[in-house]
């Protein structure tokens, strides 16, 4: 589905991202860790196409996305902090979204904006909402146009147990139906019954993409938690 082709980025004399290739497809939920200035935040944007790669090709679908915009339809994301109108409701935001997709209302999925109880709230002012009321409107607008792709960038963060819970469900849902799910997080303990495979970035660089269950064979681990923790323990300069 999306084939990310020997990417490099710079800004200016700094390289954030370095001959990174990567194949991903349906069916699976990917976890995107690596410490902060890894170059997470930079492969996504690029992916959305945010961001222009130094070198390098991204495809989906076959097709390179460069200087194209329809693939976006595609992917539905859910930034790490939203940004909406204020001084608009919740209804007008959906109202805006749907306008803009032109998307027929019979085949929008509407699971977590029932599940979130987000009818309840449609009058409420995005200004006046908690941050975990705007990720759940972040969340059902990801999900809401049935993209064949979503990105996820700290999904959970502000989000109460219960709603953790309802997001994560729907994920695997997702995932069962050959949705790719990409998700960068710091909250590891929230991943490991949701993802399948694990990319690590460090400075840059694409330290390793493979299955969960293989990281944790590999690292003597049960948990993605320490299976990362090892790893950083192993790869700091102190050792």
């Amino acid at each position: 589905m999306i084939q990310i082709q020997h990417i490099s980025k710079d800004f200016g004399k700094f390289k954030v991202l370095k001959d990174i290739n990567l194949d991903l497809q349906g069916g699976e939920c990917i976890a995107l860790i690596g410490p902060n200035g890894s170059g997470k935040t930079t492969l996504i944007k690029s992916i959305l196409g945010m961001v222009v790669p130094t070198a390098g090709d991204i495809l989906f679908d076959g097709q390179n996305i460069q200087q194209k915009w329809t693939y976006r339809n595609e992917i539905g994301y859910m930034p790490q902090i939203g940004q909406y109108p204020e001084n608009m409701t919740i209804g007008q935001v959906l109202d805006m979204m749907k306008d803009i997709r032109k998307m027929p209302e019979d085949t929008l999925d509407l699971d977590l904006f029932h599940s979130f109880n987000l009818p309840a709230l449609l009058e409420k002012r995005m200004g006046t909402l908690s941050g975990g009321t705007r990720q759940k409107v972040s969340a059902c607008l990801a999900f809401m146009f049935n993209p064949k792709a979503l990105i996820l960038d700290e999904p959970t963060a502000g989000l109460d147990p219960l709603s953790t819970e309802i997001l994560k469900d729907k994920i695997k849902k997702e995932m069962g139906n050959n949705k790719l799910i990409i998700i960068s997080s710091h909250v590891l303990s929230d991943l490991d019954d949701m993802v399948s495979q694990i990319i690590y970035l460090q400075d840059g660089n694409l330290i390793f993409h493979k299955s969960l269950h293989q990281l944790k064979m590999d690292t003597g681990t049960d948990k993605l938690s320490k299976a990362i923790a090892h790893i950083m323990s192993v790869s700091s300069p102190s050792k």
